[in-house]
């Protein structure tokens, strides 16, 4: 039988350091358990390089124009969405449900793209295809929304990182928007929003960050949660300045609501953040993993390992990180004192995959500076999509209410 090599270190072996990064922690000894322990944090902060199309296609009729799906609480939610199939390679936009039997859910296809989303590149089409996956967000490119776009470069720490520019109406100079999407999507996550600023007289920088899979890789390819994150938003921000922006509108989904956060409390560039806009925020990390990990039914005692290891300047190499992550410093409900410029948070209480708690928390905290808008049935980043007028009437309020709007548009296509 083989032995396992001597550390030369008698009697300390994996489960033993964990135990004692925690402060003494007596936990079962358990090979497996120090390896699960380990495979979670592994999992919160690797990029996932191919998203799962878990959503079941039961039929496509195509002279009806129709699409049957299993129903579940993303796939019936009213509104329009995309649906990527074929592995990413296909993509469709989908609309009203036209019928519901609690089974399966039969929705109206409103437009086929090709390979990658692109219109007239020809893939397998749904009539082929077996499974897929829901999106928030339904336009693969701004010019899919009908925007007129610039493809430009932000130099982060990093290496240069892609965004797209839809410039105001009125030119560059005045109020910009910067745009940051949510974990294992794309800055596409973030064209929804920019009709809306530039209706208002804004120009909107969509961006990219660190190991987003357009953006270059951090060194070690590994998710900081928003604790390094936030100074390619920063580089953002001295893009928009250098390039004629007056003020600034940082506006993030999901763990894009950490980095805009982040950048807004931490950034030298912070004077020139005229306000806030966060969509399905992740606003404090403690509370989204622990019901992540609650609705993984892994018991509390290991949520708090997991959470130590990726704390520790030793231990988060496990995990495969460069640097321990900072959870004190992502949680801006604590710190919410720090925040001095007004704050629009959308946010649903059915959210599924980041809970409204923080949101609710981080409002109550700072009434003086905090708009919450509570939706009921949005899922989550899937606000616009339910409702769109509701979405952009908040925002265009909210921008109106503390004088942050530029020279609104005459172009109400965009």
């Amino acid at each position: 039988m083989n032995r396992p090599a001597s550390t030369g270190r008698r009697g300390v072996g994996p489960l033993a350091v964990v135990s004692i990064a925690v402060g003494g922690t007596v936990v079962v000894s358990s090979t497996a358990l120090v390896s699960g322990i380990v495979a979670m944090a592994r999992k919160i902060v690797t990029p996932a390089r191919r998203r799962r199309d878990d959503v079941r296609i039961e039929a496509h009729d195509a002279v009806a124009g129709t699409i049957t799906l299993r129903s579940t609480p993303d796939t019936r939610l009213p509104g329009r969405y995309s649906f990527w199939y074929d592995r990413g390679r296909g993509h469709a936009r989908i609309g009203e449900v036209v019928h519901d039997d609690g089974r399966y859910v039969e929705r109206r296809v409103e437009h086929e793209d090709g390979v990658g989303g692109v219109e007239g590149v020809e893939a397998s089409g749904l009539r082929r295809a077996h499974r897929g996956r829901i999106g928030g967000w339904l336009y693969p490119t701004p010019h899919d929304a009908g925007l007129t776009a610039d493809e430009v470069v932000v130099d982060t720490e990093v290496g240069p990182a892609p965004a797209w520019l839809v410039p105001a109406e009125g030119g560059l100079d005045g109020p910009w928007m910067i745009g940051v999407h949510g974990r294992g999507v794309t800055r596409a996550e973030t064209i929804r929003a920019a009709p809306v600023f530039r209706r208002e007289g804004f120009t909107s920088l969509l961006v990219s960050y660190r190991n987003d899979g357009e953006a270059p890789r951090s060194p070690d390819g590994r998710y900081a949660l928003g604790d390094s994150e936030w100074r390619d938003v920063e580089a953002a921000i001295r893009f928009a300045l250098d390039h004629g922006a007056r003020s600034v509108v940082l506006m993030g989904w999901s763990m894009g609501g950490a980095l805009v956060l982040q950048a807004a409390t931490r950034s030298t560039l912070r004077g020139s953040v005229s306000g806030l806009v966060l969509e399905s925020p992740v606003v404090d990390w403690r509370t989204t993993l622990a019901y992540q990990g609650a609705a993984m039914r892994v018991p509390g005692v290991v949520q708090g390992l997991v959470l130590r290891l990726l704390g520790s300047p030793l231990l988060c190499r496990l995990a495969g990180s460069a640097e321990p992550i900072d959870f004190d410093r992502l949680d801006l409900v604590s710190r919410a004192g720090e925040l001095d410029l007004p704050v629009l948070v959308l946010h649903s209480d059915d959210d599924g995959f980041v809970p409204s708690t923080a949101s609710h928390a981080l409002a109550e905290a700072r009434p003086d500076i905090v708009t919450f808008e509570v939706f009921d049935v949005a899922r989550h980043t899937k606000l616009w999509n339910l409702d769109p007028e509701r979405f952009e009437g908040a925002i265009g309020r909210w921008l109106d209410r503390h004088r942050l709007a530029g020279p609104p548009s005459t172009d109400h296509r965009a």
